[in-house]
């Protein structure tokens, strides 16, 4: 069993601010002219701006991926490189690679974006009448797609969640429970403002993580307290130990607001059991805090299927009255992947159960700040959750592109995984789920010298030693967090064809020769 880690250091430093500088008097000039300075004075710096900020790192969109675009312009100046392509394997992004989109949905919008095409002479002749049904009815609920709607979320949109939820899990569900967003990073951001009130405050964060969490706690000077998920068990969650861990957090004095679940998991592609799920769930139950549940994978299975929280908590609710009542759980999901794969759209939604009724007042309070998540974006995700039915006229092709489309990430995520398994001193865990595989690499100890000579993490001299011998981008497991001594990279398996697979290969067998 792994010891618990100490709480994260780097995000509990509080900024103190330097003295500030007495005022202006009144009849003093205000004048560029009047300041004697061979350099004009800024009132924003790196020094005076916020040090949170500073400090969040997010390595999904780091120093590899700035570095790759450098890349990629000196290949469209028709300078020669080792390679003549960006391969962008570091973020989930299906639309960058080859998955379109699904053809119903952007009929729908482009009707509900522009709605005089539903009236027009040629309509049927270029639209299915479900997708044109579809359109009069979103427009006669929401109105314009150019006007706000509620910051909640449109209710019919929000009822048509309520459906499907009730559909997937068996267990009826409430609309007003549901907050549309701006995908589920947006959600993320709104729940831990609310619940995060200074470097006190203590959030539960899995080991790896998608460092969203990590950033978003930094930002609000909250502590991320670490639990390390279990390579060796496929990356299980050891409830024993992130028992002693919420056991020691307490014990340091941090006041435990949540949990963090990413299942299926980003970045190793693995899924919680049922039974899994129900440990966690007691863990909330036992110690009174916040489940946040990221399912946002959850039609990007590969092994196995899908189980909610939302599902596995109305069973041990109703299998123990009383013992389950109080827990509070967020359950997350989003347009940006499976396969809608429509990140730039930025629809998602949050379920919120047992949360007070105070504190839900708070939260409108602050997504009303921002007026409304994006409509079009909301019309998607209704459009995700409502799907064309077998019968309608749109069914057929709507089952023909989401089954290609699952066909071929499971095909890509099997043929990466293979490969690694072929790799000399790289051992991965099977892809349960997700868009990604997160391989062990164990590297020489004369690599290890040279990235330290450097300044540089292990795994990120590798991986940017990949960059720029093939092109390709992923992620060092560094950026994720992991366990110390280890190193590993993510892959997203979302790229067509077997080249970049190869030029990993090949990349890595003269890696190590190099470093032998």
């Amino acid at each position: 069993m792994v010891p618990p880690p100490a709480p994260t250091a780097s995000v509990t430093a509080v900024y103190t601010p330097s003295p500030v500088a007495s005022p202006v008097s009144s009849n003093a000039t205000l004048s560029r002219h009047s300041v004697s300075s061979s350099k004009p004075r800024k009132a924003i710096t790196l020094e005076s701006m916020n040090q949170n900020l500073r400090k969040a790192d997010y390595a999904v969109r780091g120093r590899l991926a700035i570095r790759a675009e450098e890349l990629r312009d000196r290949l469209a100046t028709g300078e020669t490189l080792p390679f003549t392509e960006i391969v962008n394997a570091n973020i989930g992004n299906p639309q960058a690679m080859d998955q379109q989109p699904i053809t119903f949905f952007r009929q729908v919008l482009s009707l509900t974006q522009y709605p005089p095409l539903i009236d027009s002479d040629h309509a049927s002749a270029i639209f299915p009448p479900d997708a044109l049904d579809r359109a009069r009815i979103l427009l006669r609920e929401i109105g314009s797609v150019g006007a706000y709607s509620q910051s909640q979320g449109v209710p019919y949109i929000r009822r048509s969640i309520a459906n499907f939820i009730s559909e997937r899990d068996g267990f009826p569900a409430n609309p007003d429970d549901i907050y549309l967003a701006g995908g589920a990073s947006s959600a993320v951001a709104s729940l831990l403002c609310t619940i995060c009130n200074g470097p006190s405050t203590g959030v539960l964060i899995p080991v790896p993580q998608y460092p969203l969490y990590s950033a978003t706690l930094t930002i609000e000077n909250a502590t991320a307290i670490p639990y390390q998920l279990d390579e060796s068990n496929q990356w299980g969650a050891d409830i024993g130990y992130i028992g002693s861990v919420i056991r020691q957090t307490l014990a340091k004095g941090y006041a435990l607001k949540a949990m963090v679940v990413i299942n299926p998991c980003n970045p190793t592609g693995s899924c919680l059991t049922p039974d899994e799920i129900k440990e966690v769930i007691t863990l909330a139950a036992e110690n009174c805090f916040l489940i946040i549940a990221d399912e946002v994978y959850q039609t990007n299975i590969y092994r196995g299927q899908f189980h909610s929280f939302k599902k596995m908590l109305r069973e041990l609710q109703r299998d123990f009255p009383g013992k389950y009542d109080h827990v509070e759980l967020a359950s997350l999901h989003s347009t940006s992947k499976g396969m809608v794969g429509e990140c730039g759209q930025r629809g998602g939604y949050v379920e919120l159960i047992g949360i007070e009724t105070e504190v839900l007042e708070q939260l409108y309070k602050l997504v009303s700040i921002s007026l409304c998540p994006v409509v079009t974006g909301q019309i998607l995700t209704e459009l995700m959750v409502n799907p064309p039915r077998p019968g309608d006229p749109s069914y057929a092709l709507y089952k023909q592109e989401y089954d290609t489309i699952y066909s071929r990430l499971a095909e890509r995520s099997e043929s990466l995984f293979k490969a690694f398994k072929e790799m000399e001193g790289v051992s991965c865990q099977e892809p349960f789920g997700a868009m990604y595989l997160f391989p062990t690499i164990t590297l020489p100890p004369k690599a290890i010298l040279e990235a330290r000579r450097r300044n540089e993490e292990p795994d990120e001299f590798y991986c940017m030693e990949m960059l720029e011998s093939t092109g390709v981008c992923v992620v060092p497991g560094s950026g994720f967090g992991q366990k110390d001594g280890s190193y590993h990279f993510r892959t997203t398996f979302l790229a067509p064809g077997e080249d970049y697979v190869n030029r990993i290969i090949a990349f890595h067998q003269e890696f190590l020769r190099r470093f032998k």
